[in-house]
């Protein structure tokens, strides 16, 4: 098997696992206890939380565990809008969101806040001046992902973030598909607000942070015994948030390198599926994830190249996994400006850290033969093929 879908899961590191399994059996003891058992634990605790703050060039106090990005997102959106929402109603999320940020932006209107879409470009991005254009008085946040989960493209964060802080205004990231694939860093960011998700980057599933920057106005998400320094109650995950420091820190340490190896084995992915006729790659060209190739096949359905593909022992998706049971097309490639009929012939491959050359040649025969011989039996190809291009 071919596993060509890390932007949906990845598998658990071995450093990963071997650093959760103490806690498990031994430092099994609840933090917030008193007694000496219990120490262990909240050493651990502590000491993850100091480790993902050295990968994010931020201070310890400003990370906070969740149980994975969709907390994250709820509670950057939902604890700022409660605290803020006398200063003012007005919200900026971009098109591209994940639903864990579109959706709560639609539980927010319900709450009486006003929450403007901001459109991209054809390639999924955020332009500073459509931001800055968006921006009123009365706007106390902007959320816009830092890498995008189904297309890739990386966003300006830094200039939109500055836009934001000049308008005196709170800025969110979306980094889940970001963490552990390119730098991150807070500072350099110049972000308020940043959610992370362990599975993401071959951490435990069901664990998270929000990265808070000291002062910055939020209210819980959720409430009771007033742990994660009475802002995120329940009783600590110590062996998830453990796993998920020791996942982190194994990235960031080979990331550089990482990068490079594995966006060569995507652009040689990429340059050859890209000779298949009225095939498109979607995203930014240049500005995107290294692991990240997303297309769209005109003529053919997106899932029965999911199908054939896994017949032939590859795992790839149409998109991102949390949606994967619609049948309506991602909402992120008709952002982008791709007609219905186009947006349902979409295919993301994501390439892990294993992938050698010889499984993205695999790939690339597979999705080939796949797809002509889908567009063989298509009713509607000949005629498709005759058009001019879009």
């Amino acid at each position: 098997m071919i596993y060509a879908d890390n932007a949906a899961t990845t598998k658990l590191s071995p450093t990963a696992l071997a650093a959760m399994m103490p806690y498990f059996t031994q430092e099994y003891g609840n933090p917030s206890s008193l007694y000496d058992f219990a120490g262990q634990a909240k050493a651990g605790l502590e000491q993850a939380r100091s480790d993902v703050a050295r990968c994010l060039n931020a201070q310890p106090g400003e990370i906070f565990f969740t149980s994975g990005g969709t907390e994250s997102d709820n509670w950057a959106l939902r604890g700022v809008a409660e605290a803020l929402g006398k200063k003012g109603k007005h919200i900026l999320i971009s098109a591209v969101e994940h639903h864990a940020i579109l959706h709560t932006g639609d539980w927010l209107r319900k709450q009486g806040f006003e929450v403007e879409v901001l459109p991209v470009d054809e390639y999924g991005v955020v332009r500073p001046g459509t931001l800055e254009k968006a921006l009123r008085p009365d706007t106390i946040l902007v959320s816009v992902m830092l890498a995008n989960n189904e297309i890739g493209t990386i966003q300006p964060i830094q200039e939109l973030a500055a836009l934001a802080h000049a308008n005196k205004t709170l800025f969110h990231t979306d980094a889940v598909q970001a963490a552990g694939h390119i730098p991150v860093d807070v500072q350099e960011l110049g972000v308020d607000l940043l959610s992370l998700s362990g599975h993401k980057f071959h951490g435990p599933r069901g664990t998270g942070v929000l990265y808070i920057r000291q002062r910055t106005p939020i209210l819980p998400l959720i409430l009771g015994g007033g742990q994660e320094h009475n802002r995120r109650s329940g009783t600590e995950n110590v062996a998830g948030a453990v796993g998920l420091a020791a996942a982190l820190t194994e990235r960031c340490a080979t990331l550089e390198e990482d990068m490079a190896r594995i966006s060569a084995l995507r652009n040689r992915l990429v340059s050859a599926i890209l000779r298949l006729p009225r095939t498109r790659l979607t995203g930014h060209p240049l500005n995107r994830l290294p692991s990240i190739a997303s297309f769209t096949f005109e003529a053919i359905e997106g899932e029965s190249i999911l199908l054939q593909l896994d017949a032939r022992g590859i795992c790839a998706s149409s998109g991102s996994a949390c949606s994967s049971t619609s049948l309506e097309p991602s909402h992120v490639l008709l952002a982008i400006g791709l007609p219905h009929e186009v947006a349902h012939g979409s295919v993301r491959l994501s390439l892990g850290d294993d992938v050698t050359e010889e499984d993205v040649d695999h790939i690339i025969q597979s999705l080939t033969e796949v797809v002509n011989d889908l567009r063989a039996m298509s009713p509607v190809w000949d005629a498709v093929a005759q058009k001019p291009t879009w």
